[in-house]
């Protein structure tokens, strides 16, 4: 009994360790941060109920701005403060008004777009001005939503509101604690070491297009080295709305809209990438490199493996997604 326990309590341990998962988190100073942690899954409290999402589906999460409802009464009376004839008193009320938490702002419009609230006939200390002041003491844009959204296998998005106080990720620099409401955005790579170097993603026409500087590259978290074998293959179907909506395969091959069959694309039989084709590059600056639909060859450097589909200008209308399975031998 005592050995099963021992073997039971190994497989349970090697399990673990053959699976990690990584965060990068954008934060709202700009600045970007990367490491591991040991999050599994996320619960998302949304309109519906409580969605409990494995941290393997998970490709992103962009987190909003939950409003601090228990400061709707001291708001309400600063505002009216502002209105006072005293301008040390107006000074006062402003100021605690710029220095309260993130989870004001949504309360604060709340309060000046409510009807209610009485505009001020002095020009110094504004509810609005408070309002926009706020916004730039914590990194807030104009069009931050009230919910955290997650972004589930690079296709599906749900709003809700995502329950914690701060993330711990283990950093070449050491362990770092950074406070939610520090934090912007999360990109999720979750890598399964225990299926060896194998890993299948979805390559999203309307996010991973070569050509898109804002994640147009998705970072697979494999790393390669020279004298491996690279073998990539991909399915699947993409619309590129910037290439009049004609739909095209991995291999390249395009069908127009007004035919019925494919056709070779004019760079089909040479290895400069052709429009639809996928394409990988190893490192974050390293060359686009044609894959197509079947690919295998040596790997001559070393670096994380990064996929696309090749297209030198972006639409955010493209539809569609590949299926690539990467192997690495």
């Amino acid at each position: 009994m005592k050995y099963l326990l021992i073997i039971t309590l190994f497989i349970s341990n090697w399990c673990i360790a053959q699976s990690k998962t990584e965060f990068t988190l954008t934060l709202k100073d700009g600045n970007v941060v990367t490491g591991t942690t040991k999050v599994s899954n996320l619960i998302l409290q949304t309109d519906f109920g409580k969605l409990d999402v494995p941290i393997k589906n998970v490709s992103s999460i962009e987190l909003g701005i939950k409003p601090d409802l228990g400061q709707k009464e001291n708001i309400t009376n600063l505002a009216k403060q502002l209105l006072n004839s005293n301008e040390e008193m107006r000074s006062k009320a402003y100021n605690s008004l710029i220095s309260l938490s993130s989870g004001a702002i949504p309360v604060l419009e709340d309060v000046i777009f409510s009807g209610t609230y009485e505009s001020s006939n002095f020009t110094d200390y504004t509810l609005t001005n408070a309002l926009s002041e706020l916004k730039a003491v914590h990194g807030i844009s104009s069009n931050y939503k009230t919910k955290d959204v997650v972004f589930i296998d690079y296709e599906y998005n749900m709003g809700g509101t995502y329950e914690f106080s701060s993330i711990e990720l283990k950093t070449a620099y050491g362990v770092l604690t950074i406070p939610r409401e520090k934090i912007q955005k999360i990109d999720v790579m979750y890598f399964d070491q225990a299926s060896g170097d194998s890993k299948a993603f979805k390559l999203m026409a309307a996010t991973h297009i070569s050509s898109n500087a804002n994640g147009g590259w998705l970072k697979t978290g494999i790393m390669v080295k020279p004298g491996q074998t690279l073998i990539i293959s991909a399915t699947g179907e993409v619309t590129l709305a910037s290439l009049s909506g004609n739909k095209y395969k991995p291999d390249g091959s395009v069908k127009n809209t007004n035919a019925e069959s494919y056709i070779d694309n004019y760079n089909s039989g040479t290895n400069y990438p052709s429009y639809g084709n996928v394409v990988f590059k190893i490192g974050e600056n390293g060359t686009s490199t044609k894959a197509g639909a079947n690919y295998s060859a040596k790997v001559t450097q070393s670096g994380m493996l990064y996929l696309s589909i090749h297209e030198t200008v972006y639409n955010a209308s493209n539809a569609g997604f590949y299926t690539v399975n990467v192997n690495i031998k």
